[in-house]
């Protein structure tokens, strides 16, 4: 789940125990090529993304993070790299800040939590922040399985692990995949992944199969507007916000972890970063893939609200408050899209049907900061095999990019509170 904020100084009017390296190699090397291997194996369209990537398209960049991303772990560890690579500097959460403007930052959560922002050259310098440490319970684990095993798989196990939380052919299994004795894993936590690469389909090839879109594609584009929206220090020397990027786990589950959005993470970073450099927040975006329109079930849709894929990102409404749009940040994210001629469609969920939801309402009630909820429009959400269209990919990152670059000279325009 992706949330993507702006940070102000008044005069604008306007989160982590660093954890212990991760043992993540699955799928193996041996049984996968590399990723822009792996695109021409699923599709014919391997020119095609070469030659979209090189009029600016992020279709092909996506499609390898993606494949770099079996798992919630994975997905962090390459954000991470690609945010290293950029230039961002790692925080540690148990740290003193000492931030600076123009700098560019990042930490993780469980290394499945990312929040990243960049600073800029015009805001307020203000003294640090240290932080209360943290202390966390032991989680219980499951009682002893049942064994199965045959009596020789039996002995093997039994003169090298004392293990008894889970079965022995497992912890085999695992301690074979990763090269090591049974003995040195500690704890575990599994995924289980369609190992068939993301790709390019259709009769035009215009669009993109993958797990995990949902909502892997959202993060993905927020990410890399981040990056892209201050490659060099010009991009933030007359920037008075600070830009940031929040990637959450278990937003399917609720968000109630440690390292979803209904933990701190955001908030406590925001205030560290306002106790050093700002004092005011002025605008978020809550991107969560949406709920595209299928041909053989178009009155599943209000008749005027069926989000089309390739036709923009879509804005979502409730009444109720599933999702965190008002008046005025509908109003303002569109003003963007005219601004940079990039299409929007707009969503309200039948009255009689039921409504899902994102990390928008609970980071917008929890902060106090003026949300849209926004997505990509999709088929088959939820499924082993997703489907987006790739030029909904470009607008998305571009919409993001824009959203950093010129939000704040939009918002001081506008006047709600006179």
């Amino acid at each position: 789940m992706a949330a993507i904020t702006r940070l102000h100084p008044p005069s604008l009017l306007s989160s982590f125990k660093s954890s212990s390296s991760l043992i993540t190699r699955f799928p193996s090397s041996s049984t996968l090529s590399s990723p822009r291997r792996l695109r021409s194996l699923c599709s014919n369209a391997q020119a095609q993304v070469s030659t979209a990537e090189a009029n600016g398209s992020i279709v092909g960049d996506l499609l390898d993070y993606l494949n770099e991303s079996w798992t919630h772990f994975h997905a962090t560890a390459e954000a991470k790299r690609q945010l290293i690579d950029a230039g961002f500097h790692l925080l540690n959460e148990n740290d003193e800040w000492d931030l600076k403007p123009g700098g560019r930052y990042f930490f993780t959560r469980n290394m499945s939590c990312l929040v990243a922002f960049a600073v800029g050259e015009n805001t307020v310098n203000k003294d640090g922040f240290k932080p209360n440490v943290e202390t966390h319970l032991i989680p219980l684990l499951a009682s002893k399985l049942e064994e199965t095993a045959s009596s020789d798989t039996k002995e093997k196990s039994a003169t090298i692990s004392t293990k008894g939380a889970h079965h022995p052919l497992l912890m085999q299994a695992l301690s074979d995949e990763i090269n090591c004795n049974v003995d040195d894993i500690v704890s575990i936590e599994l995924n289980v992944c369609d190992t068939q690469p993301s790709c390019l389909g259709g009769g035009n090839n215009e669009f993109i199969f993958s797990g995990r879109l949902d909502n892997l594609a959202s993060s993905y584009c927020a990410l890399r507007a981040l990056i892209d929206s201050c490659k060099s220090p010009v991009d933030l020397s007359s920037e008075h916000a600070i830009r940031m990027v929040a990637l959450f786990d278990n937003e399917e589950v609720g968000s109630g972890s440690i390292q979803g959005a209904g933990a701190p993470t955001m908030f406590q970073a925001m205030r560290r970063i306002i106790s050093c450099l700002a004092e005011k927040y002025v605008g978020e975006v809550s991107a969560d893939m949406a709920h595209g329109v299928y041909p053989n079930f178009m009155d599943k849709h209000e008749e005027y609200h069926r989000p089309e894929m390739q036709k923009g990102l879509v804005i979502k409404h409730n009444a109720n408050q599933r999702y965190a749009t008002s008046g005025v940040t509908s109003f303002l994210f569109q003003e963007i899209g005219k601004i940079h001629n990039l299409p929007t469609q707009e969503f309200v969920v039948r009255n009689d049907m039921g409504c899902g939801s994102t990390i928008g309402p609970i980071l917008a009630s929890g902060a106090g900061i003026r949300t849209v909820d926004c997505g990509i429009a999709q088929l088959s959400m939820h499924s082993v095999r997703e489907i987006c269209g790739k030029e909904d990919i470009d607008v998305a990152h571009k919409y993001f990019k824009a959203f950093y670059q010129t939000f704040s000279s939009i918002d001081r325009k506008l006047i709600v509170d006179s």
